[in-house]
Formats: C-alpha cells, structure tokens, sequence
C-alpha cells in the first residue's frame, strides 16, 4: 500500500495575505519548510530529504478552509526606483505608491492540509520522517504577517482518502486537463534555486567607488525555480427529478416553465422570518445542524443578509426545462442543485435537505388517486448535456431560456396599458434601452466571471425558442418588474461551459442559459478584415493557416511535447497520415466569403467526434484564441477577427444541391476510362468514405488534366435527400481543395452535354 505525507498548517489569525493563489501554493509551503531549516547549518541528511520531496512526481492533494474575501486596505511604499530622485533616500517619501491589501477571511481553528502520496520504500520514509522534524520549524506561510505552525505524519494513503472525506472543506486536486486554476510546485532544482536565490540577496547592494562618488548599485536576486500544475475544486452538482410517487411507477410531474421562480422559492424554503412556518430545504438543514448555524444558512440558502462576499459560496437552484429536440416542451421536469466548491455548508448535507423535498400534490388520471410530486435523486444525466455541462459540450452561442434580469438602470420605460398610443416609444428610444440592456448583460456576465471575449449580443423580450415565453411572463410573483426582465443571445470569441446562470434573479431560478440549437462542434471560422492581396491563391491561404495553426498548438503545448497527427496529419515517424484515414484537421480558405475555415475531422466524416478528437479540440480552441494576424506571404497580412456561422450557411446547410467551390484531385486515376468517368468515379468512392449517401446525378463541368497525369475537376452533385455539409472530397481535402456549396437551383442541368450518373 502507498504511502501519505500528511502536513498539518495552523494559522495563527483567522486571515491571509498571500497575493496570488488560494490555497496558499505548495511552492510557498516548501520555502516555508526550507526557511524553517535554514536557521542553523542545514545538515546534509535535512537537505536530501527535501531534495526526495522535489522530485516527488506526484503534486500533492490539498485541502483547505472555505475562504471570504476581506475588505481591502490601501497603504503607501517607496517603489523601487530611488534613481528617478537622484538616489538620495531622503527623498523616498517622493516616489511612494499605493498598494492594496485585500487579506482573505476563513474559521482559523480549521487546518490546512498537504498530502503527498510515494510508494514506500526504507529510503523514501526516512525522507517523509525527515519532513515531518522539519515541519515542526515553520512559523510563517504566506507574507510575513501571516502566522502559522505545522505539524506532520505519515500515514497510509488510504488513510489519508478517510482524512479528505471527514474534512468538510474544498478540496484541491491536481487537474490533468490543465482547464483549472494553476499553483507553483516544487520540481526537480527548486531547492538549489532557493538556495542560490539566498546566497544572492546577501549581496544584493554593492558600493562602487569612482573619482567623483561612491555608488549603491542594486543587483535583483534570480527567481526560484517551481512548475505551475492545475489544481481543480470544481462545484459540486445534484441532479433531481420532478416525480409522482404512485405505488407502480415515478412518472415525470413537468411544470411550466414559467413558474421557474416559484419552483426555486418552493423548494428553497422559508426562514421564517415573514411570520410563515420554516420549510423547504431551509427547515431540514436547520433542524438537522441545530440553531447556531442559522444565520449561515440564511446567507448560503436564502440569501437573507447575505453581501458581496458571500455570492462565492451561495447554492443555486436551477429549474431545467426539457430541451435537446425540436419537439420538446419546455416544461421543468429536472432540477440542478449546485454547490459551490467554496460553500461552507457540506456538498452531502444540502443534497439530504432536498432529496424528497414535497413540491405538490396531483390528481393520478389513470389510478384516480391523489399522488405527490417530490424532488428525487436523478438516474440520467444526459439532459445536462443539453446545458453545456462538461467541456467537450462547451459552446459559443448560448441563448437565455428564462429571462435574464438587469438592474434597475436597464429597465424598460414602463407604458400604461390603458395609454399605449400616447405613450407609445419611438425607435430610437427602443433602440437606447437595447443598448442599456446589453450594456448590463455584459456587467452581468463579468459578475459571474465569465471571461470570455463577448462578440455579439442580442436583447429581445420575446422568446428566442418557439416553445419558450415572454421575458415579463416570468415577473409574476417575483421581486422584479418585468421591466427589468430580458432575454438574450450571446456569441462569445470561445466555447464555454455550463451551466450558465446570469443576472441579479440568478439565485432565484431566472436568467438560465442554453447553448443555442443548430451549432456544429469543431468548425472554427475567422473573417478575412482586411490585408488580403487581389491575387491570393486559397491552396496557399490554407497551407498559412495550416503552418499559423500548428505553430499555436505547438506553442501551447511546449517544445518537448510532440503534434500529434490531429493537428500536423503526420504520424510520429514523419510519414503522411493515410489516405482515406482522417484523422486531422482540414484547412480551407473559402475567399467568395472573405473568411478561413478550420473543420474537425469528425466534421468531415459526418460522424461522432472520438475521446481523444474532442481532448485535441479543447487544445485548438485554446490555441487559436489568440490568432488574429495571418501572414502569408504574396498573399498578403491577414487581419482575422473570429467569424459567425449562420443558420443558412452555403458550406453547412441540407441541400440536395452541391456544386465545386475548389476542384477536387482525384486520389486514384481509374484505368481504362475516360476523364469524366474517372472523376466520378472517385468523387463516388469519397462520398462512401465521407458516409454520405450515394447521388441521384454527378455532373463534370470541368476536367483538368496536369503534365504528370494528375486529374482535376469541377463538379455538380444532386441526392435523392438534403444532406448537410461539409462536403470535401479528393487528395487535397486537407488544404481546402475539394469544396462544395450548397446549390440553390432545384435541377442539376446539362449544358455542356458532359456525363451524368444516375
């Protein structure tokens, strides 16, 4: 069984004043441990003992307080720049500058704790034993002011899983997708750079004499040496249906997507303090952890007397409409409870306060008994999916399904129904509180750190789904005129994930998001603004976007990790990736559009993207966030600004119809055949590869033979059904060669009298 080193950190103040992570990063724990050593000469056993806990590979687990934000303090500090006043230090009070304070407040009688697990060996615990005499010296972590002791042990890792389980904190995990946030941690040379970085600052201040004065000069110490890992501590989240409990089945017990707010209100409960009973999740939660935790979960569940620094740790209650189809109804079936890694109350307490809550009771039509409907724990998660919840079904339109609410400065005028004519608003008017909407929509969104680029924005007060309501359908019964209400659509310059829940009516059920309907996964699309050349030729276009492309990831990813085929179409000993396997990305410049085109290869084949494809989008996505000039040569420098993809897209829509864009070369010459009947030929056997279903008609408008036989053409197809593109076909897929449009004739004509297929 592997081992644990367990480290036990003690504040001695119930604050923080470390900038820049929290937790406290196990980087600043290992100069604590090495501080503590360094009083007296370190002896040699002590320095290979932290040597073994540098090289440990694993990042430790940590498990930590939940934290509020204080209030911050401004004080005022020399710079260092005591040479812009001549270097005389009487005049330091001449260049002092602000700098905040903002210390972070949790329960200082709960620990801190770091575990590192390593298999056991005699050498290795002689080390952790090691650690655990050193840990007896720390006296600080964090800035100088922040107090601590430390205790350790080693245990058994499983014991540790027992430790992290009872500790009723967030608990932080190192995250391999490298989506969270990120800590310093020691690596293999972070303590010798501790120590080189000491030896430096002894001598950081040297005298130099010459024939006029005497100089200070100031030489800055070199920086130590950690590696950044992420660390993940994400919400925890409880999915539960809205049910009958009959003696035979739990049929579903949808309710109107209208009463959203009313749900939330229902199953959130009531404090008491309107003079009605406590129910609801509030009453179980305080009958179970007794009356001094109260006012906590007044603050967390209600949101009674709660301020800007508990909106962190407060539980959402999200009422989810049926959706993912055309044909759904928009009716609540399931609701998400969502728990904020920062939450003080435990993940496992809140989901017993409203597992089997009682919503209402119904009348059975088929057993003509009276049945209750009750909030029970969920068996399918799929609807979540439907959410954006999870990265592989992040989005960039997402679209409100319960009205967002603004502030009171983004409230419509109000026109009184019986003087609608006289009061009736002109166009420019309207046009000002859409504007003042978006305005607070983009507020909104930067108060529940979203940070995404927002491109586009679009306010309405109609619903954005046929099945959906009207944005003051939901006012009733709420706090919130229905002024203030508001729906809206969003395109952000990357994907998000779910859930999204925004505006001031978000801990009371409105302001959910969806990702909007119809978005193709793993088509990136940039708008040609302006430097393109008259003469730039696509095949080029696309092999500069191809090189821009691989040199981003690779940038992303770091020089010692090598490209897999997805993003290179190599395989790792240099050779081309397979005909008729595509397995990495196509690169199209489609310039009667003035726009370049990135498509998955699971886009391409009309299929399911793969595990491992969806990883690699996640890295692209990342990667070309940040591409907004292409240089290509006689092409041209590219200005790029990410693009849009429309519902009535000529490269994506269902048609029946396509016709060349770019020719197609074929990937194998079939012998003994004319030239039209090769390229038939060919473009058949690429539509069976693609999945695509076999054409009614294959028409070649033009055929173009090179000097080493190489076979070009143009073609029209037409299918006995719609089908939606992309659709490339041929050897330079991958370059945008190949390319088809949806064409808005509804008959394939003939005028050449060149061959068709039928």
């Amino acid at each position: 069984m592997s081992k644990a080193l367990l480290i036990h950190i003690q504040f001695n103040d119930d604050r923080y004043h470390g900038t820049g992570d929290w937790p406290p990063a196990p980087a600043r724990l290992f100069q604590a441990l090495v501080a503590a050593s360094s009083g007296v000469a370190m002896t040699v056993v002590r320095q290979n003992a932290l040597r073994w806990l540098e090289s440990l590979s694993g990042a430790p687990v940590i498990a930590a307080p939940t934290i509020r934000p204080g209030q911050s303090l401004t004080t005022y500090v020399p710079n260092n720049d005591l040479d812009s006043v001549g270097g005389d230090v009487k005049r330091i009070g001449e260049i002092r500058v602000g700098k905040a304070i903002k210390p972070l407040l949790f329960d200082a009688s709960r620990e801190l704790l770091y575990g590192w697990s390593f298999e056991p060996s005699a050498e290795s615990e002689a080390h952790a034993k090691e650690i655990c005499r050193a840990a007896d010296g720390l006296y600080q972590l964090g800035r100088g002011i922040d107090m601590a002791w430390a205790t350790a042990e080693l245990i058994d890792s499983a014991l540790l899983e027992e430790r992290l389980i009872q500790f009723g904190g967030v608990i932080h995990r190192p995250n391999q997708n490298g989506d969270s946030a990120t800590l310093d941690c020691p690596q293999q040379g972070s303590f010798d750079s501790l120590q080189t970085r000491y030896q430096a600052g002894q001598s950081r201040f040297k005298n130099i004499d010459t024939a006029q004065k005497s100089q200070q000069v100031f030489s800055q110490a070199p920086k130590p040496i950690f590696r950044a890992v992420s660390y993940a501590s994400a919400s925890t989240r409880f999915l539960f249906d809205l049910r009958e409990t009959t003696p035979k089945d739990s049929p579903f017990a949808p309710q109107p997507l209208t009463e959203a707010a009313a749900l939330t209100r229902l199953l959130r409960g009531n404090d008491g303090s309107d003079g009605n009973p406590a129910s609801g999740a509030y009453k179980r939660l305080g009958d179970s952890l007794g009356p001094a935790k109260h006012n906590l979960i007044q603050r967390i569940l209600i949101g009674r007397n709660a301020s800007e620094a508990d909106k962190s740790q407060r539980i959402r209650i999200l009422p989810l409409a049926s959706i993912g189809h055309e044909h759904a109804d928009m009716r609540i079936r399931r609701v998400l409870i969502e728990v904020p890694s920062n939450c003080p109350l435990r993940a496992d307490d809140i989901e017993w306060a409203f597992s089997g809550l009682l919503v209402s009771q119904v009348h059975n039509s088929e057993s003509g008994k009276i049945a209750q409907v009750q909030l029970l724990p969920s068996l399918e998660r799929s609807m979540l999916e439907h959410y954006g919840v999870g990265k592989e079904h992040s989005a960039k339109f997402w679209q409100t399904l319960t009205p967002v609410v603004l502030p009171e400065a983004a409230a419509r005028r109000r026109i009184d129904p019986k003087r609608r004519v006289i009061e009736a608003k002109a166009g420019t008017e309207y046009l000002s509180e859409v504007h003042q909407a978006a305005a607070a929509l983009k507020q909104a969104l930067r108060h529940v750190e979203v940070g995404a680029k927002i491109i586009a924005v679009r306010m309405q007060r109609e619903p954005l789904n046929a099945r959906g309501a009207r944005a003051q359908d939901f006012a009733a019964g709420t706090r919130f005129a229905k002024e203030r209400l508001w729906h809206a659509e969003i395109e952000f310059a990357e994907s998000i994930s779910g859930p999204l829940m925004i505006g001031d009516g978000r801990y009371a059920g409105l302001g959910l998001c969806a990702p909007k309907p119809g978005q193709v996964k793993g088509i990136f699309s940039f708008s040609i603004v302006s430097g393109i050349s008259e003469a730039a030729n696509p095949a080029t276009l696309s092999s500069a976007l191809r090189r821009a492309v691989m040199s981003l990831v690779q940038e992303q990813l770091g020089r010692n990790e090598a490209l897999s085929a997805f993003f290179s179409g190599h395989a790792t000993n240099g050779a081309p990736a397979g005909i008729g396997h595509h397995e990495h990305l196509s690169f199209i410049a489609d310039l009667p559009r003035r726009r370049l085109l990135i498509v998955a290869p699971h886009v391409l084949e009309h299929r399911v993207a793969n595990k491992k494809e969806r990883d690699a989008l996640v890295k692209l996505e990342a990667a070309i966030a940040q591409l907004t000039v292409l240089r290509a040569a006689e092409n041209g420098c590219l200005n790029l600004q990410p693009g849009v993809i429309s519902e009535d897209d000529p490269l994506f829509i269902a048609s029946m119809f396509w016709r060349s864009v770019t020719p197609m070369a074929v990937t194998r010459h079939a012998k003994k055949t004319t030239v039209q009947d090769a390229l038939i030929i060919n473009a058949l056997d690429e539509l069976t590869r693609r999945g695509l279903p076999r054409p009614g008609k294959i028409e070649v408008v033009k055929a173009d033979k090179g000097p080493r036989g190489g076979l070009t053409g143009e073609l029209r197809i037409e299918f006995s059904t719609a089908v939606s593109g992309p659709i490339l076909l041929g050897r330079t897929l991958h370059l945008g060669g190949g390319l088809f449009s949806a064409n808005t004739v509804e008959s394939v004509h003939n005028p050449n009298g060149l061959k068709l297929i039928t």
